[in-house]
């Protein structure tokens, strides 16, 4: 199906001055040219039709060549510009600053990459392609940050020169093991601006779920695996057995192996708090105390 699109021109040329056009649900799936051309035209707004084509898109350059904004959301475009140079799309949307591709087709980097073919293009639009879909939230627009340099909004959001830096550096990674007949052209743009970059380290900052320490009593020791995620008032009760005192007989103190002379005992006063937040490590003490003893302990009593 397609519209004869004489008709916004012919406005045009009656003295009309035509400045936004929209055409949604028309079911439309070609575009027929036409001779006289419309410049005061801004923006085009031609959503849910049937646009597959590229060929007809490039259609609008000559008869709007002051298009600035294009919205082609929800048809189904399953390339952008694949047979003509770049100089074509530079030649034809000249002003273009804003395009929509939303639910469209596009299934290849390339076409992500021959949007900087537009001169002036500043805001994309690029939800809801099948190209996207096998990426998280945040390694889809981190590597289509670092395909469009000029572009500095994507999806309605500000692109930040800090997020454009961490998208680019990600996009090196993302295709450090690809062959190298393989790796996309803007790779090696990137490469040649920060180097080849090494894989990120993998740090597991969730906290020890087990130690070994030293517990004392009186003139006894004994070294115990303690689970980290219980709390204070939790190990008391484990250690009630072992020091013969009730949980609510006893005070702790928590000693770091390689501090515990420096810094001294630290009591552990609240029955809350996890023992993984102490930070303790393999071979730390702890040291029981009856309650009936003086509340302070001296480091020198630690040497006995």
């Amino acid at each position: 199906m397609w519209w004869s699109w004489t008709c916004p021109t012919t406005s045009y040329k009656t003295g009309g001055r035509l400045e936004e056009l929209f055409l949604c649900l028309n079911e439309y799936d070609q575009v027929a040219e036409s001779p006289v051309p419309c410049p005061s035209l801004r923006l085009l707004q031609i959503t849910d039709n049937q646009l597959q084509e590229w060929d007809e898109v490039r259609k609008f350059g000559p008869m709007y060549p002051g298009l600035q904004n294009l919205v082609l959301s929800n048809n189904k475009l399953g390339s952008v510009e694949e047979d003509t140079p770049q100089d074509t799309l530079q030649r034809l949307f000249p002003n273009l600053r804003s395009i929509n591709l939303n639910n469209s087709g596009l299934n290849r980097w390339e076409d992500i990459e021959r949007l900087n073919f537009f001169p002036k293009l500043e805001e994309v639009r690029l939800m809801g392609l099948p190209l996207l879909q096998p990426y998280t939230n945040k390694e889809r627009r981190s590597l289509t940050v670092a395909q469009l340099p000029s572009v500095s909004v994507l999806n309605g959001s500000v692109v930040t020169e800090g997020e454009r830096e961490d998208a680019e550096r990600f996009f090196i990674r993302h295709y450090l093991d690809l062959p190298e007949e393989t790796l996309p052209h803007r790779y090696h743009v990137l490469v040649s601006k920060y180097g080849r970059l090494a894989p990120l380290a993998e740090v597991d900052l969730r906290p020890r779920c087990m130690a070994t320490l030293e517990v004392r009593w009186g003139e006894r020791t004994e070294t115990l695996s303690l689970r980290l995620e219980q709390t204070v008032g939790e190990l008391k009760k484990e250690l009630r057995a072992l020091v013969d005192l009730p949980a609510n007989g006893m005070r702790l103190y928590y000693i770091a192996r390689e501090l515990g002379s420096a810094l001294g005992p630290e009591e552990m006063k609240y029955g809350s708090r996890a023992l993984h937040s102490y930070m303790i490590q393999d071979g730390d003490e702890i040291l029981v105390v009856p309650k009936t003893k003086s509340r302070t302990i001296s480091s020198t009593s630690l040497d006995s």
